[in-house]
């Protein structure tokens, strides 16, 4: 744990940006990984904390490599309402040796299970960046931009039978508490599929459309020129 606490801090936690986009989108990118809620919730936390009041958020998971459980379940709980979602759970070869995942209570504000949500992916995310996704995507709660992820949904453990050899094996596999499957082998395939290097700019322009569907009364005013002139410069006008 206290290599992975170092690691944590020469990478902010996981958190590689945390920023308000034109036009008051949202922007988390969590790189290399999900880290153990021990050594990094805090700054999840704070990075879900800063993008609560986004008008729509975008999540990139496109150099994510994978990462906790419980810490892919809190960033989860962030996207979600009060009451508990089931997330995928883990079943390994003893039926009884079922376990269950749950998004959970937070401190503070969320971003919440209504407003806009997209997910960008790569076939680099892997693991807990897939989890994420995945689970997402099966609920209805958020848009996947990007490409097919890399497909690793069984953990694995390597057992040493030799001097030169080592045998690595599945122990488990991840279930979906909704269909059942997951995605191993296959990938998580996006919604909208996309090259890696095009995925921000599409879910962005998305977004840019969603808050220009908000209005523009009051203080919204400027938050609709800057989602136009953004648009603009993404080229759509």
């Amino acid at each position: 744990m206290r290599q992975m606490g170092e690691w944590a801090d020469l990478t902010c936690g996981g958190v590689a940006n945390a920023a308000r986009l034109p036009g008051n989108v949202g922007l988390l990118k969590i790189a290399p990984l999900f880290f153990p809620p021990a050594v990094a919730g805090d700054r999840v936390t704070a990075a879900m904390h800063l993008l609560a009041a986004a008008d729509a958020l975008i999540i990139d998971l496109r150099e994510c490599l994978g990462g906790d459980p419980d810490m892919v379940a809190l960033a989860h709980s962030f996207l979600v309402g009060h009451e508990p979602v089931q997330l995928s759970g883990m079943a390994h070869r003893d039926p009884a040796d079922f376990k269950q995942a749950w998004t959970f209570p937070v401190p503070g504000p969320r971003f919440g299970p209504d407003k806009p949500l997209w997910v960008l992916t790569s076939a680099t995310t892997f693991s807990g960046g897939e989890a994420l996704s995945f689970d997402l995507q099966e609920q209805g709660r958020a848009v996947l931009v990007g490409e097919t992820t890399r497909g690793g949904a069984h953990p694995r453990q390597g057992f040493k039978v030799d001097t030169h050899l080592e045998v690595t094996i599945p122990t488990a596999r991840s279930v979906s508490p909704l269909t059942g499957r997951n995605w191993e082998g296959t990938g998580v395939v996006p919604d909208i599929p996309a090259p890696a290097a095009d995925a921000l700019a599409a879910a962005h322009r998305l977004a840019l459309e969603a808050v220009l569907g908000l209005g523009a009364d009051g203080f919204r005013a400027q938050v609709a020129a800057e989602a136009r002139q953004a648009l603009h410069d993404l080229g759509d006008a």
